[in-house]
């Protein structure tokens, strides 16, 4: 009886022991997995927003979650064109490797519209769901066409939530893809819904966080402006499905700043609507967000800097660096600049390790954690940094960062997985931000070791 008694007595001990656990782990959720906002615009140069230098106007939102936070004056897209940049965010990995270096084209003929982001890539959706968040897309997808196959579709790569579109870009009123089809979802349903698109981004995504507050989320907030078609709240149609794009062109350059500031305002609009509702709901204590773009700016608006050789497509600095900031009150310094290189791969093992969530061992990712400069002001280690870019015309450039070394290579006329044609540049950025004074002669063994290295990285 007495040795009953005993077990009883540790059973109920063990019992309590685990319930106090449960508590306390339960308590601990909140500040153990904080919520995450990945803010993307689109075709954003490093000089289009004010608090990175644009001379036009002013984004007053934006420029204070850069007050409050940090801005990276380093800070790169892996790609240099929309798809790829994406397919590198979503797994912490060099697109490449997960086969999609070009833009998932809208033709269906063209060899690279079957093309998509596989289910057997990791996506910091996937783990961060697995971890129990709830998860959200909310605007442009681009990472194949569901069409050609399911395994495209945001669901099955780890998004609870989506509402957006699948191609490129989309009217911003009629919602017709660069593909000539409607092109607007809820989930997989087709939803033919009035409205422009930055507002209907704007209004889904600060409503996915209002019904997720009480849990973990992660939100992917993929936002289509300023990329094309070229329209402000209030403009015409100017994609349908009979009739096609018709492609607007500035009467004058007062007139293209004014469209530029027209498509860009709401953005700037939707990041206050959300950092509003974080402050006002307490969550800000509890959320952290990043703010950058997919690549340097298209020929449409003039958002790149001066600084900077080169824009969207193009593997010089105007083509990937990129206006970045993260925000997380108290627990990043208001206020702080860094200037340590960083790269969109970055993204998924930063919020991962934020979210204290084991990263994949069966693919192992390209990006580093970036919280040692978000939250102590630390310097990572010195790494190189790899890019890419294949355009839909088969000419192909890459390139690679080193210290303050970097390697450009173009081959106009390249045969995939080759170095054909190959036309070499040597930069020094710390004395030539400009990439203007070629010394690859002056320096060829440095241009040599490099030039070995890319082709190890890209074959």
């Amino acid at each position: 009886m007495h040795r009953i008694i005993k077990l009883l007595t540790g059973t109920i001990a063990l019992a309590f022991f685990c319930m106090v656990c449960q508590l306390e782990a339960a308590e601990r959720q909140p500040g153990d997995r904080p919520n995450l906002i990945v803010i993307m615009v689109d075709d954003m140069g490093y000089a289009g927003v004010s608090c990175f230098g644009n001379p036009y106007f002013k984004t007053p939102e934006i420029d204070r979650l850069a007050a409050e936070g940090m801005k990276f004056t380093d800070f790169h897209s892996s790609g240099t064109v929309c798809s790829p940049t994406r397919a590198g965010l979503l797994t912490g990995r060099y697109q490449q490797r997960a086969g999609i270096e070009a833009v998932i084209h809208p033709v269906g003929d063209h060899p690279e519209h079957r093309k998509g982001l596989s289910k057997s890539e990791n996506t910091f959706a996937e783990l961060l769901k697995q971890a129990g968040y709830r998860t959200g897309l909310i605007g442009k997808w681009h990472q194949g066409y569901p069409h050609n196959s399911a395994e495209f579709h945001p669901d099955n790569h780890g998004f609870d939530t989506f509402v957006g579109y699948h191609s490129g870009n989309i009217d911003f009123i009629s919602h017709v893809g660069d593909h000539v089809k409607h092109d607007w979802w809820h989930g997989r349903n087709e939803t033919q819904e009035p409205g422009y698109s930055t507002h209907l981004i704007n209004q889904y995504a600060l409503q996915f966080i209002k019904e997720n507050q009480d849990q973990p989320f992660c939100l992917y907030l993929a936002h289509e402006a300023i990329h094309n078609p070229v329209q402000v709240p209030g403009d015409p149609v100017r994609r349908t499905e009979a009739e096609g794009w018709k492609r607007w062109k500035p009467a004058n350059e007062a007139e293209r700043i004014e469209k530029f500031r027209g498509m860009t305002l709401p953005v700037d609009e939707g990041v206050g609507q959300i950092r509003e509702f974080l402050v006002e709901s307490g969550l800000d204590k509890n959320t952290f967000v990043l703010f950058f773009s997919d690549n340097g700016p298209s020929r449409d608006f003039p958002s790149g800097s001066p600084k900077w050789r080169g824009g969207k497509g193009s593997v010089y600095e105007g083509g990937h660096r990129v206006p970045a900031i993260a925000w997380w009150p108290e627990k990043i310094q208001a206020g702080t600049v860094t200037d340590v290189p960083a790269i969109s791969i970055d993204v998924m093992p930063t919020l991962l390790g934020i979210a204290h969530v084991e990263t994949p061992r069966d693919r192992p990712l390209d990006g580093v954690d970036l919280s040692p400069v978000l939250f102590e002001q630390k310097s990572l280690a010195e790494r190189p940094l790899f890019w890419a870019s294949l355009s839909n015309n088969g000419s192909r450039s890459e390139a690679l960062r080193a210290g303050p070394w970097k390697l450009v290579v173009q081959h106009p006329r390249a045969t995939p997985g080759t170095f054909e044609n190959e036309k070499v540049e040597l930069y020094r950025l710390d004395q030539d931000p400009g990439e203007e004074n070629n010394l690859s002669k002056a320096e060829p063994q440095r241009t040599s070791r490099m030039l070995k290295q890319l082709k190890n990285w890209y074959q």
